[in-house]
């Protein structure tokens, strides 16, 4: 928390109203930040966060209400337009070009040129220059797929800036960073917020809420809440007003579990990546019934790639897959779920839903062969919409119809979708959950992770791959730590569990159970 003097009024909102096909996304919305404040919007996944940032971006335009930069209105009728009225905005999921260097992306449509060719020469001298001005070190020459996530991200803000953004937004911005990008991150965002710029982020972590924002707005059901001085408030009073009751932190998995037979076993499992390198080496595992066994690391120590090998998505190099003693060794994805293995991709946009599809199509898209809703080489619709009715009750999905398109669903929405297609049916004797709550709201965080500890009440082993040690610990029964590509063995969750994984996360080579 920064202490500041207060400064002029940056970007305000006054009634703004927008409404999608049977949601009232913003309602009535009124909101003014300063210049040179950090401004955190928290709100459960349909709250109206995203829709009011891309409103205040030009993406969307308001029903009704009007913008006002520094104290005089404006029409935002399209990013460029905000572009050109000092607001710049950095997405969840990046749009940098893979192939472009980083210098390349930032001034991408503002290339500087001499005799009519782009001036590379110069396009690194003046991104190196913002760079340093603002402390976003980048590596110019770097291909943007090369770059780790940290780099891309700050590329992005480099690029907003390079623009002229005294306005940054930011969605998520720590959704896909390890602890120590995080740090780094908000140690920029207050050099910025110093140098007089404005910087609003939507966030559901609200331990970063509370060490980075000056101010914080709550949202809740496409309205304003409240906002408080961030030093003046905690995470219980902050998660209260978002969801209108207390939340239950800390440890949810009971001690003491006793597990099952064996139904997910790997054996010296090894997958390269998409640059032909090593990425899983010679990996072993077993995963019991009723059990829930935590994958903790940092992302890019190849937990994508193991779980894809797992699912059928990836070629093993070498390895066996074994599910309830069957070989499932290079067998299709869909062979792999009628083994019994339900899958929650990290991915949900990418990998977990057609998101063009109607609501109903992704319900049943892992059964559309089965009966009830399928016979006779036809889909029966009456049975189909039934289905999808009761899946949304029960997995409380936000939406009026299941005739909706899915890309119009909040990322919690569509990641209750998920779970609701993959557990709904309960098939399962294993779920791989890769990320489940990955940028989902406190209570749809609460709400999946009870339904994968259900699962493994009624029996199923589920196998938890996730970045938030938090939540590999309030869950788990064992820990394993993926590290290089190698596993390692943390041991039951107890009180030392959390110091073993540190350990094990930073290279410690205790403990390891490969080639076992």
């Amino acid at each position: 928390m920064r202490l500041r003097r207060r400064m002029a009024e940056a970007i305000s909102v006054k009634n703004i109203n927008k409404e999608f096909p049977g949601v009232k996304a913003n309602q009535d919305i009124n909101l003014s930040v300063n210049q040179g404040e950090i401004r955190a919007i928290v709100g459960e996944n349909g709250a109206g966060k995203t829709t009011l940032m891309n409103i205040m971006y030009g993406l969307y335009q308001p029903d009704s209400g009007s913008i006002f930069i520094k104290g005089k209105e404006v029409k935002l009728h399209s990013s460029r337009a905000a572009i050109s009225n000092g607001i710049g905005m950095v997405h969840q999921h990046f749009k940098l070009v893979p192939s472009f260097t980083l210098g390349q992306n930032i001034v991408l449509g503002m290339e500087p040129q001499r005799m009519g060719f782009v001036d590379n020469k110069r396009i690194n001298q003046s991104v190196k220059e913002i760079s340093e001005k603002y402390g976003l070190p980048i590596k110019v020459n770097n291909l943007a797929r090369d770059a780790s996530v940290g780099e891309q991200q700050r590329a992005e803000i480099l690029k907003a800036l390079y623009r002229g953004a005294d306005i940054l937004i930011l969605d998520e911005p720590t959704a896909v960073l390890t602890d120590m990008e995080t740090e780094e991150l908000f140690e920029m965002l207050r050099g910025l917020a110093k140098q007089g710029k404005t910087i609003l982020f939507i966030s559901h972590k609200l331990r970063e809420v509370l060490a980075v924002s000056d101010t914080t707005t709550v949202m809740r059901l496409g309205k304003i809440v409240g906002t408080v001085q961030t030093s003046e408030t905690d995470s219980c009073q902050l998660a209260e007003m978002m969801i209108g009751r207390d939340t239950v932190g800390g440890r949810m998995r009971q001690n003491g579990v006793h597990p099952g037979e064996v139904v997910l076993e790997l054996k010296n499992i090894c997958v390269r990546d998409e640059r032909n390198l090593l990425a899983v080496k010679n990996v072993n595992l077993q995963l019991h019934g009723s059990e829930v066994l935590g994958v903790a690391g940092v992302d890019g120590n190849g937990q994508e790639e193991l779980i894809e090998a797992v699912m059928g998505l990836r070629p093993l190099l070498s390895g066996e897959v074994i599910v309830h003693g069957k070989n499932i060794t290079h067998t299709s994805t869909r062979k792999i779920r009628e083994s019994g293995v339900a899958y929650i991709p990290s991915d949900r946009n990418k990998s977990g839903v057609a998101i063009d599809a109607l609501i109903w199509e992704n319900l049943i898209a892992s059964d559309y062969y089965r009966p009830p809703i399928s016979a006779w080489l036809s889909l029966r619709q009456k049975e189909i919409l039934q289905i999808a009715k009761d899946l949304i009750q029960r997995f409380q999905i936000f939406t009026p119809s299941a005739n909706l398109q899915t890309g119009h669903l909040s990322g919690g929405n569509i990641q209750r979708l998920i779970v609701g297609r993959e557990l709904g049916s309960e098939r399962a004797m294993a779920v791989v959950a890769s990320q489940p709550t990955r940028g989902i709201d406190i209570s749809g965080t609460e709400s999946i992770r009870r339904t994968l500890l259900e699962y493994a009440n009624r029996g199923a082993g589920v196998l938890l791959v996730s970045a938030d040690l938090d939540e590999v610990l309030a869950l788990s029964d064992r820990v394993v730590v993926l590290y290089e590509g190698e596993l390692y063995d943390a041991g039951v969750v107890d009180d030392e569990v959390r110091k073993r994984v540190g350990n094990l996360m930073t290279g410690s080579k205790e403990g390891c159970i490969n080639d076992k």
